[in-house]
C-alpha cells in the first residue's frame, strides 16, 4: 500500500517536517511505501487565480501542476497532512494546495440539478497537527472540534473522503519533541493497520 504524505512548512528542518519523516518511517516498517510531498519546497503556488474560478465553473482546463498533484493523490492509497495550527487551522499554503487541487469535476462533482456527487470515498485521510498550546487550550476554547468541522467536515466531508485519523500534537508537562516523533511513527504504523473493508467502508 501506498501513502501521499503532504508536508507543509516553510523550513525543512521543523519538528513539521521531522513528524513528516516519521510517519513516513512508521510506513516503511509495516512494509509500505510513500511519498512526501513538500509544498514549500517543492514551490507549490497556492494562490488561487482567475484560471482556477474558470477551472471551476469547467470553462478551462486544468493547471498541469495542479493536474500533477491530482495524479499523486491518485496513486495513493491513503492521505496524510502533517502541518502546524497557524490561527486555529491550516498554513495558508496547503489550504491553497486544497482550495487548487480538490476541485469540482475532480473531488467532487456539481450537477445542474443542484445534487453534490463526491468522489473520494476511496481515499483514506489522515491529519497529523502540531499544535503549540497544550490541550487544556483547545479544549478549553473549542479550537480542536472546530478545526475538526471545519477540516473533517467541510472539506473532506464534502468530497467523500473519510477521515480515518485525526491527532493534534501539542506540547506538554510530558511531551517532547522526541515524543512527537514517536508518536509519527506510531501513527504512519496504523495506516494501513487496519483491515481493507474497513479502510473501503
Amino acid at each position: 500500500m501506498h501513502s501521499l504524505i503532504v508536508v507543509s512548512h516553510p523550513l525543512p528542518d521543523s519538528l513539521t517536517a521531522a513528524v513528516a519523516r516519521q510517519v513516513g518511517a512508521g510506513l516503511a516498517q509495516g512494509g509500505h511505501s510513500f511519498e512526501i510531498a513538500d509544498l514549500a519546497a517543492e514551490g507549490f503556488d497556492p494562490r488561487f487565480t482567475s484560471n482556477d474560478v474558470a477551472v471551476h465553473l469547467k470553462q478551462a482546463h486544468v493547471d498541469p501542476v495542479v493536474a500533477a498533484e491530482q495524479a499523486r493523490i491518485g496513486r495513493a492509497d491513503a492521505l496524510v497532512l502533517v502541518y502546524p495550527v497557524y490561527w486555529w487551522s491550516f498554513p495558508a499554503l496547503l489550504k491553497g494546495w486544497i482550495d487548487r487541487v480538490f476541485i469540482n469535476g475532480w473531488s467532487y462533482e456539481e450537477m445542474p440539478d443542484g445534487r453534490i456527487i463526491r468522489k473520494l470515498g476511496h481515499l483514506p485521510i489522515h491529519l497529523v497537527a502540531i499544535g503549540g498550546a497544550d490541550l487544556r487550550t483547545y479544549a478549553r476554547h473549542g479550537y480542536f472540534g472546530a478545526m475538526r468541522t471545519q477540516i473533517e467536515h467541510g472539506i473532506f466531508g464534502y468530497c467523500g473522503a473519510p477521515v480515518r485519523g485525526s491527532d493534534l500534537l501539542v506540547p506538554g508537562e510530558t511531551r517532547d519533541a522526541a515524543d512527537m516523533l514517536e508518536a509519527g511513527a506510531r501513527i504512519g504504523r496504523a495506516i494501513f493497520a487496519q483491515p481493507p473493508s474497513a479502510q473501503a467502508a
